[in-house]
């Protein structure tokens, strides 16, 4: 999905707005120190929670998760069960079922399943999916307009024929992609919008590991994640010897992405020529930065200039093992009683219920 809405950036194409709902389960056999069975929520890039045989947990970072799970907390019971009980003994057996069926014994070996939901903003049109990988490659999916499984792998097929039949699981999964995925999404814009529809801007700064190195144009602490960078030369955008990097999370549930530009071939008056732009959705002005040495930060230095930082660097360190590190004692605060539903569920009530 990111690919496609980069595409439409590039192409200068207006693109509606899609929010998205993911639960990721993975399940192995043979991986050390790893738990057996982990599963995860995902809502617009954002980890909600995750959960493996043992526990539960929310994201702590996202206080709104928790306030939402308390008012309904029917689905947090939902979640414990089904993460220590109901799935993990579906995943082991299918798992067990899968290496018999490639003709497999010892190693390594991964079961994943992805389902889902998209909600289009302007339309209202919500896209579902419903598919297992095995060792990195498709197994079976669910198509949602025939509702029938897909089978690319001829040791899938025996699995097509039987959950096909199974009516009762199809059910199942059409009831949960169609109804309750974009009711959830329903609800986290409700309770968390003043987080999931904010806007921040980010930093942006240039970078350069050593002089024969790519100048990396990096913007990072940028919300949402529907944004492009691209470098211009006499502000027209170009594509030759630029090097576009992924959208990547943040720990505080912000993003990060990078353009990079060889400068290799550039010669030394012409830099004034090029600059990197970022475009944020939601951010009515483009952040353009101009492609300066001066303003390039960089972990190589002069020799004379690395010998005083290590010099000084000693100095610190001495003083530093004189020093006792404290303990901070974190106190933990309580809701002193469930909210109310937000005044804007019935208005994205009205959106979602208008697809047909």
């Amino acid at each position: 999905m990111k690919k496609i809405l980069m595409l439409l950036f590039f192409c200068h194409v207006s693109s509606p707005v899609r929010h998205s709902l993911e639960y990721i389960v993975t399940a192995s056999m043979g991986v050390p120190n790893i738990p057996e069975f982990m599963g995860a929520a995902m809502f617009d890039g954002l980890l909600l929670g995750s959960c493996d045989t043992k526990k539960v947990t929310v994201n702590p970072k996202l206080g709104w998760i928790k306030t939402l799970l308390e008012y309904f907390p029917e689905q947090m019971e939902r979640y414990v069960e089904e993460c220590t009980a109901v799935q993990p003994h579906f995943f082991r057996a299918t798992l067990s079922t899968l290496k018999q069926r490639f003709n497999q014994s010892g190693g390594v070996h991964i079961l994943q399943r992805m389902r889902g939901c998209e909600w289009d903003d302007e339309t209202g049109e919500v896209n579902g999916f419903m598919q297992f990988g095995y060792n990195g490659e498709d197994f079976i999916a669910l198509d949602l307009k025939t509702w029938t499984w897909i089978a690319p792998k001829p040791q899938a097929v025996v699995t097509k024929l039987r959950w096909d039949a199974d009516k009762a699981r199809l059910q199942h999964y059409k009831n949960d992609i169609s109804k309750i995925c974009p009711d959830w999404i329903e609800k986290f814009l409700a309770y968390g919008k003043s987080s999931l529809l904010r806007t921040e801007r980010p930093s942006v700064s240039l970078l350069q590991k050593s002089p024969s190195s790519p100048v990396s144009c990096h913007a990072t602490g940028f919300y949402p994640d529907r944004a492009m960078m691209f470098w211009r030369k006499d502000g027209e955008e170009i594509h030759e010897d630029v090097d576009l990097g992924e959208i990547l999370p943040n720990h505080d549930g912000s993003f990060q992405m990078s353009v990079d530009l060889d400068v290799s071939s550039v010669a030394p008056e012409d830099w004034s020529r090029y600059d990197c732009v970022f475009h944020l959705s939601g951010l009515e002005e483009d952040i353009v930065t101009k492609l300066d040495k001066a303003a390039i930060r960089t972990n190589w230095e002069k020799s004379s200039d690395r010998n005083t930082a290590i010099t000084a660097a000693v100095s610190v360190l001495a003083v530093v093992l004189m020093v006792v590190t404290g303990v901070t004692v974190y106190k933990k605060k309580t809701a002193e009683c469930p909210p109310c539903p937000p005044d804007n569920m019935s208005e994205l009530s009205q959106k979602l219920n208008s697809k047909t």
